[in-house]
């Protein structure tokens, strides 16, 4: 009878409240209203049919004090930990991710909520962020590293792909989120992959990467895309 291989030299991770990581673009801070909420709901509100809010099971928020009232309600707790995403050139948050589905014993940890305002969509800002979180995971001994999302979400789903994430299915009828259904798609890296894949977002981020118009001369997708485990063909049906 075949066993799974014994993890012998496994010591339980920390875990992640009350942390803060800095990178060279971005800051991640524990998310708090009364020093983030102001910010986050000018940001967002660039966004301005609520197109980022669409596949969340929250949101959009019409006012500052419902959105602040949304953030306390997290504040302090083991799981989710959110964080607020601050721009070091913009000196103020443009976004929040956190951590969730925490579980240090089996070293399995999951990024998601994660609502990049337009200020922060499709930057390099944004990149650094998602890779200082998987780094911090990695760093401090997780195992296994996860993406979940709405499987009608086809640019999360590529998204996922893009930062090295491997495709590992479909959950069919997993919730109910604002009144319809959700099948949600999986995927997650793992620790064996990690130091490869840290090698991919180095090159993409670093200064060498990138000619004097800011565009970079290798995608992170063609970095990471050799190293992943299985392909998400990205069937939304």
């Amino acid at each position: 009878m075949k066993q799974g291989n014994l993890v012998g030299d496994f010591q339980v991770p920390p875990h992640p409240k009350g942390i803060s990581i800095d990178g060279r673009m971005v800051t991640l801070k524990p998310l708090i209203a009364s020093q983030f909420a102001e910010e986050l709901f000018l940001s967002n509100s660039i966004d301005k049919d609520g197109t980022n809010w669409a596949y969340l099971p929250y949101g959009p928020f019409e006012i500052l004090e419902t959105y602040s009232q949304w953030i306390k309600s997290f504040e302090g707790k083991e799981d989710p930990v959110f964080f607020a995403i601050i721009s070091k050139k913009l000196k103020k948050a443009i976004g929040i991710a956190s951590y969730l589905r925490i579980n240090p014993k089996d070293g399995s940890i999951e990024v998601g909520h994660i609502n990049y305002s337009p200020l922060l969509q499709r930057t390099t800002e944004a990149t650094e962020a998602m890779f200082l979180m998987m780094k911090w995971a990695f760093d401090n001994g997780y195992r296994r590293y996860e993406w979940k999302c709405n499987a009608l979400n086809l640019r999360s789903r590529s998204a996922a792909q893009r930062l090295g994430f491997s495709y590992e299915g479909v959950f069919r009828q997993m919730a109910i989120v604002k009144g319809r259904n959700r099948d949600t798609a999986w995927f997650a890296m793992i620790d064996k992959e990690w130091k490869g894949l840290e090698c991919c977002f180095k090159e993409f981020l670093s200064d060498d990467n990138f000619d004097h118009n800011g565009k970079p001369k290798k995608s992170l997708r063609a970095l990471t895309q050799p190293l992943l485990y299985k392909v998400d063909n990205l069937d939304s049906t």
